[in-house]
């Protein structure tokens, strides 16, 4: 019998552990090792930042939902990865030997480089996590009783554009909706080098829609730019010319800001010689493998994909949610594979799908596969988007509940769009 860690509680390693106890059956054990006692479904934290959700109508209580599937649950967090010994030591000090760890961490938030950013102790609110989100919602009603300026963006280094531009329309909208969107200037700031980037060198048309929404909306954009810092009510953002040299600095009034930070490697995985990158971020081959220790894999926001272009500020590229589930897919097969004395030589497709919610209407921006040259690119606006992205959180939410790897909404909505987890790659044993 074999025991496989997953490492991290989010959306890849949910889906990671429900896969690999949908895959490989009872012969094997799962242990699954998050951080805290409940999963939040982290797409829909805009609407949490604004009172459209509660907290708990996106979370899932993750020890007894798991224990379903007879997955072991820690939510001690991992303290310490000793990968020569093929073992992790968690939060509360207890040992786990692994035949495969699964790295799905996600990020860790690197606000302290920009200072005075993020929510803890900083003057900006944040939507990558669920607790952030509830705490950005206090926030923005106290805002509510005075309302003023409001900037919203992305900072030097970012890799996940797609929830600034979704907070930003959604405050707009909740704003008209509550008629004070007339007492509140708007301005959008990015690291892209125009609106619709979104890390991606644009998908489609995302350019011109991009900026004719903004510009619909009244909100102004500076992108190209660097927020160097962050003061109780004003923030300094800097614009920067074609080849990155600093140009006009305008200092931003706000009552209410949302930042989203660059990301980095948490530091438990950061710290293994020879697996990551210098930001953290894991190093894996086209198979999800580190090149280095054959029996960790790794999937999601901490894995290191190189940024799609240069570009004059730094930009990261995006880990959207289908291709983390691309990724978890490729891992399980290949894990599959080599327990049955097969060869793991699955590939992902690593195809990009955003849906962006914009309150009353959304964007979807699809790139087959994420990293140029592309067999399809495309981008959309239309009412069917909000409500996809509404249907995409019920389903997710359900497959968490459950404990299903792939509900209807994957095998047949995306299907039609001709949106696959896995290349077609000719097997070998």
């Amino acid at each position: 019998m074999a025991r496989i860690v997953v490492m991290g509680a989010g959306l890849g390693g949910m889906s990671a552990a429900y896969e690999l106890r949908e895959t490989l059956g009872k012969a094997h054990e799962v242990v699954l090792v998050g951080q805290g006692e409940s999963f939040g479904f982290t797409p829909s934290n805009p609407w949490l930042a604004v009172g459209w959700r509660k907290q708990d109508d996106i979370s899932v209580e993750i020890a007894r939902h798991v224990g379903k599937r007879g997955i072991r649950y820690d939510g001690s967090g991992v303290e310490r990865i000793d990968a020569e010994a093929s073992a992790i030591v968690t939060g509360k000090g207890e040992r786990f030997d692994y035949d495969y760890l699964l790295i799905c961490t996600g990020p860790k938030l690197a606000f302290e480089e920009v200072p005075g950013s993020g929510p803890d102790g900083g003057f900006t609110q944040s939507v990558c996590t669920t607790p952030h989100a509830a705490q950005a919602w206090q926030a923005y009603q106290a805002f509510l009783e005075e309302p003023g300026p409001v900037v919203v963006g992305a900072a030097a280094g970012a890799s996940c554009f797609g929830p600034a531009y979704e907070f930003a329309m959604i405050v707009d909208a909740d704003l008209r909706k509550r008629k004070l969107r007339d007492r509140v200037p708007m301005t959008f700031v990015s690291s892209e080098p125009y609106v619709g980037h979104m890390g991606l060198g644009g998908v489609g048309d995302s350019r011109g829609l991009m900026e004719a929404e903004l510009r619909q909306r009244h909100i102004k954009w500076i992108v190209n730019s660097k927020v160097t810092e962050v003061r109780d009510g004003e923030m300094t953002v800097v614009e920067h010319d074609g080849k990155g040299q600093p140009g006009e600095a305008h200092a931003l009034p706000f009552k209410f800001a949302m930042l989203l930070p660059a990301f980095k490697g948490v530091d438990a995985v950061a710290a293994v010689e020879g697996l990551c990158n210098p930001r953290g971020f894991v190093i894996v081959d086209k198979h999800q493998r580190s090149p280095k220790y054959p029996k960790i894999f790794s999937a999601g926001v901490c894995v290191a994909i190189p940024p799609v272009e240069a570009t004059p500020v730094p930009t990261g590229a995006p880990k959207t949610g289908f291709m983390i589930e691309s990724m978890v897919t490729t891992i399980v097969r290949n894990i599959r594979a080599e327990l049955q004395g097969e060869t793991p030589d699955y590939q992902g497709t690593w195809n990009a799908v955003c849906l962006a919610d914009m309150g009353d209407t959304g964007a979807a921006f699809v790139a087959l596969p994420q990293i140029p040259p592309r067999n399809v690119t495309w981008t959309k606006i239309g009412k069917w988007v909000h409500l996809a992205k509404i249907g995409f959180e019920k389903y997710f939410l359900y497959k968490m509940r459950h404990g299903t790897s792939e509900p209807i909404y994957e095998k047949h909505i995306l299907g039609l769009l001709g949106i696959e987890r896995l290349k077609d790659v000719k097997r070998s044993s």
